[in-house]
């Protein structure tokens, strides 16, 4: 017989584990948003108009029918039941499973100031809060994005090219500050203001302002900024609380091994809910790595999970902005190359002749290269005066001739 396998969650992790068993298994995905698994990383490009609605759905019904995934959208799963296998659904429905997973994600993060619940406050995590932000954004005016992150730049560019006057608030003194350092925070900055992105920086918002709906945004320094629509982008919080009330091991999130098998073997967490030595993953690549874990722990393999050198990479304001490894570091030797005029930014930092962090600002061809020499902890000896020139400036044999090849 084949084993029953119940997902929850059908963001990227959940739909891609899905279709990696569903050819060994009877597969039940839920989903808490009744649209079709879609691509959420995407969003920015809806918000844009780059895509539409259509372009965003990964798993369409006829791919799920022959995937022969049974899929459960708008259903959202009320509690586990460990001892009798099985999960309870809102609507009063449960399903039985042989094998578990929790793919719930993350949850955004709202903050506690008056004024938070209004009309007009949208937090930018699913595609239902994208379609609020592309009605309000229909009516023109102003709006105020909380967080100077990487979703905040994306809603805050998104909601630009739709014709808003925005404005940027931010509580660190420079953009982007886990991925950017000073120098490519700065140059981001001016391409921002550039293009109409007006920019706040450490300050915080103290309250937001309006009666039926939103009027305006007070900051910790007495400034008050007209808004029409705010949005939040202020971080994320793993989902797990379905695990906590089930009972399996739960610290930020869902406690697994490099099997994603959570403290009950029948139970596997992936993705942003998951806790894997004491990291969470807040990007798309380790999520659908895990995905691909935990689909050939579910066959009966041996398998372990094993976290690459994360790097984050986005467009905004018509800049590639790439960066990977360590941004700052005391103890490293920093390489740069800075045309300020020509937009054009890179660093890299060195330590003991092996690269451990490169940024990269305006020119992002050679990204996957310079993560290859990250990862593969290749010397750099011979290699420092060409390394901002990128993989065409190699030595043309030995170990930067294999890795350019790899790389293309």
């Amino acid at each position: 017989m084949r084993p029953v396998v119940v997902i929850v969650g059908a963001g990227p992790a959940g739909a891609r584990c899905a279709e990696l068993v569903a050819d060994g298994a009877n597969v039940t995905l839920i989903g808490a948003e009744p649209e079709l698994p879609y691509n959420r990383v995407a969003l920015s490009k809806l918000l844009a108009g780059d895509l539409d609605e259509a372009e965003l759905v990964t798993h369409d019904a006829a791919r799920l029918a022959d995937l022969r995934i049974a899929y459960r959208g708008g259903s959202r799963v009320l509690a586990i039941d460990r001892a009798g296998r099985r999960v309870q659904l809102t609507d009063g429905d449960s399903v039985p499973y042989d094998a578990l997973v929790l793919a719930t994600g993350a949850q955004a993060f709202r903050l506690p100031v008056p004024g938070a619940h209004l009309p007009g406050v949208v937090m930018y995590r699913t595609l239902a809060e994208v379609r609020a932000m592309l009605a309000a954004a229909q009516e023109g005016g102003e709006a105020v994005v909380i967080g100077g992150g990487l979703l905040g730049l994306e809603a805050a560019a998104g909601l630009a090219r739709r014709g808003m006057r925005v404005t940027v608030v931010h509580a660190v003194d420079r953009l982007m500050e886990r991925q950017l350092d000073a120098g490519a925070a700065a140059m981001l900055a001016r391409r921002l203001a550039a293009q109409g992105i007006g920019l706040v920086l450490s300050a915080s918002t103290t309250a937001i302002e309006g009666d039926d709906m939103v009027q305006a945004v007070l900051l910790s320094d007495g400034r008050r900024l007209t808004a029409r629509m705010v949005v939040m982008a202020v971080g994320i919080r793993p989902d797990a609380a379905l695990g906590r009330e089930a009972g399996l091991a739960v610290e930020r999130g869902i406690v697994v091994d490099d099997a994603m098998r959570s403290s009950d073997p029948t139970v596997l967490a992936i993705g942003e809910c998951a806790q894997h030595h004491g990291v969470c993953c807040g990007l798309v690549a380790p999520a659908l790595a895990q995905a691909a874990i935990a689909a050939r722990t579910l066959r009966g393999e041996i398998a372990a999970y094993v976290p690459e050198t994360e790097a984050t990479a986005l467009k905004v304001a018509g800049a590639g902005v790439w960066s990977a490894g360590e941004i700052e570091a005391a103890d490293a030797h920093a390489i740069l190359y800075d045309d300020p005029d020509g937009f054009e930014y890179r660093r890299f930092l060195v330590r003991d002749d092996r690269l451990v962090g490169a940024l990269l600002f305006g020119e992002t061809g050679d990204a996957a290269w310079y993560q290859r020499l990250i990862a593969t902890r290749a010397p750099m000896t011979g290699m420092r005066a060409a390394l901002p020139f990128g993989m065409a400036y190699a030595p043309p044999d030995g170990a930067f001739a294999d890795l350019a090849q790899a790389a293309g």
